[in-house]
């Protein structure tokens, strides 16, 4: 049995293998809701499966409280990038407000 933690990763690393699994789970819940069901599911299983092990890795080393905005933070900028990248961009108000949540999470993280 594989154990569920990669103890060559730093906790930056680890958030970031976090945020990218669930970037990836969000691109496979896209697809499964664009008409790609199988394979949609199969994408978004794959990554919640990273999120997952990234995470409980992340939990051995990391205080809770700290690890979620962290990881709030990093998926947050991905999915917007992702978003822009399909063409599913905001007006200046909706970005204004996106500005002001990542801030936010500044000022709570530290």
């Amino acid at each position: 049995m594989v154990p569920l933690v990669f103890p060559l990763f730093s906790p930056p690393v680890l958030v970031l293998l976090t945020a990218i699994g669930y970037v990836v789970a969000t691109v496979g819940m896209k697809a499964a809701a664009s008409g790609f069901h199988v394979a949609g599911v199969c994408i978004a299983l794959t990554g919640f499966t990273l999120a997952f092990a990234a995470e409980v890795a992340l939990m051995r080393v990391t205080h809770l409280s700290v690890l979620y905005i962290a990881i709030l933070a990093v998926e947050t900028v991905l999915v917007l990038a992702f978003a822009a990248s399909i063409g599913e961009g905001f007006d200046l108000r909706q970005g204004v407000g996106a500005a002001l949540v990542l801030a936010g999470l500044v000022v709570v993280a530290t």
